[in-house]
């Protein structure tokens, strides 16, 4: 890492896997934050260290996935039933600010790494703490199986189709942002008070709350959501995919009625807006069947690229279908492109701050590869205590 980043005087102990928990983890990296991973040893670690795609080389030490949320991170693989390594791990966290886990509930006690302890080291401390179904239920929780229980899978697809699960883990990147909410107000108020705090997300919670309007509308409404494809409930056309005369494709997000006008009078067709059953959009929603045809038939006679770059220049919402490589292409993507030494990555931040110092941000990690150099830089122990601790499978045997 280098450079000073809003959080340059943070230490973060990251106890926690996967996605959710590590991409927490690495906003606070991004933001300057020093940030140890802890990895469990008896499991090699992470276990999205393992999850590589069939292209990928099999001798390649740091997978895709891995990739996605672990940059700027020092690793230090350890096994967390050793109280010797617990001990050594509390004078870090003695020293920490916050600590990241993702533990089901009841597991951080049973490994002496549950709040109400390290709280007492430190009072503080940060511990933000991602569930699956809240701290009191013992259950693990898999985004696939809450994309179900909440919702998502019923609501994703088409009017025809089945359930779909959409292609990232949604609800834990969800978790992610409001435990990185939930963290960054304990530290504001820490600054006021001087304490710390527990501060937990659970994924059930999340992703109920991310339901949004589609929550609302059957609360308010009494009408139960079905799956609509890409279309929108609420407003026409909006989320509409259209095919143009080059076999290409791109969606509109009409929000208002204003637009629809201008719509409509860019496709040649200004008599539409004054029909009285596309008038309003409260009449749009109601003859979407009747609406989304004259439009397919009117944009399918129109070259892409020139349609949008007219709609863009009209204010009218509109965008191409891309894939992931066009996606990653487009310019204005470029500054949250992460590479370093053959590595490549996306930035877990996507905001901008005015006048803001650039930072650049080491490579995920190998498996280990600061255990010996944390525990003796920060947890104080010497050598030969490193040495017997390797020596009983306690700790990565990596020594630079």
């Amino acid at each position: 890492m280098s450079g000073k980043g809003s959080f340059q005087d943070l230490l973060v102990v990251e106890l926690a896997s996967v996605l959710a928990g590590p991409s927490v983890g690495q906003f606070f990296a991004e933001m300057g934050a020093t940030v140890i991973k802890v990895e469990n040893l008896r499991t090699s670690g992470d276990v999205t260290r393992s999850w590589k795609l069939s292209t990928e080389p099999p001798e390649a030490q740091v997978s895709a996935y891995f990739a996605s949320a672990n940059w700027g991170k020092q690793s230090v693989c350890v096994d967390l039933t050793s109280q010797e390594v617990r001990e050594a791990l509390y004078s870090i966290i003695k020293k920490a600010d916050v600590v990241l886990v993702s533990f089901k509930p009841g597991d951080a006690e049973k490994l002496q790494m549950d709040y109400e302890r390290l709280s007492t080291m430190n009072s503080s401390l940060i511990y933000g703490h991602v569930t699956g179904y809240g701290k009191d239920v013992p259950r693990a929780g898999y985004d696939a199986v809450l994309q179900a229980e909440a919702g998502f899978m019923y609501l994703n697809g088409e009017p025809d189709g089945p359930p779909v699960k959409m292609p990232v883990a949604l609800i834990d990147l969800l978790a992610a942002h409001q435990l990185k909410e939930g963290m960054l107000a304990a530290l504001y108020l820490r600054e006021r008070t001087g304490k710390g705090q527990y501060v937990e997300v659970s994924l059930l919670r999340t992703a109920i709350a991310s339901l949004a309007n589609q929550a609302t509308n059957f609360l308010v409404a009494g009408k139960a959501p079905e799956r609509m494809g890409s279309e929108h409930p609420n407003i026409v056309p909006y989320g509409t995919v259209f095919k143009t005369a080059d076999h290409k494709e791109l969606v509109l997000a009409i929000g208002d009625d204003r637009q629809f006008k201008t719509l409509c009078q860019v496709l040649g067709a200004p008599e539409l807006a004054d029909r009285p059953e596309f008038r309003s959009n409260k009449d749009r929603v109601r003859h979407r069947s009747e609406l989304k045809p004259l439009l397919k038939e009117l944009i399918a006679g129109q070259e892409r690229e020139s349609l949008l770059q007219t709609l863009i220049d009209n204010h009218v919402p509109a965008g191409a279908v891309h894939t992931i490589p066009e996606a990653l292409r487009q310019p204005l993507a470029q500054p949250q492109i992460l590479s370093s030494q053959g590595m490549l990555g996306v930035r877990q931040i996507a905001f901008q701050v005015a006048g803001g110092p650039e930072l650049t941000i080491d490579r995920p990690p190998l498996l280990g590869q600061h255990t010996w150099h944390v525990l003796t830089a920060v947890a104080g122990l010497k050598e030969e205590q490193l040495h017997e601790l390797a020596q009983n499978q306690l700790i990565y045997p990596y020594s630079p």
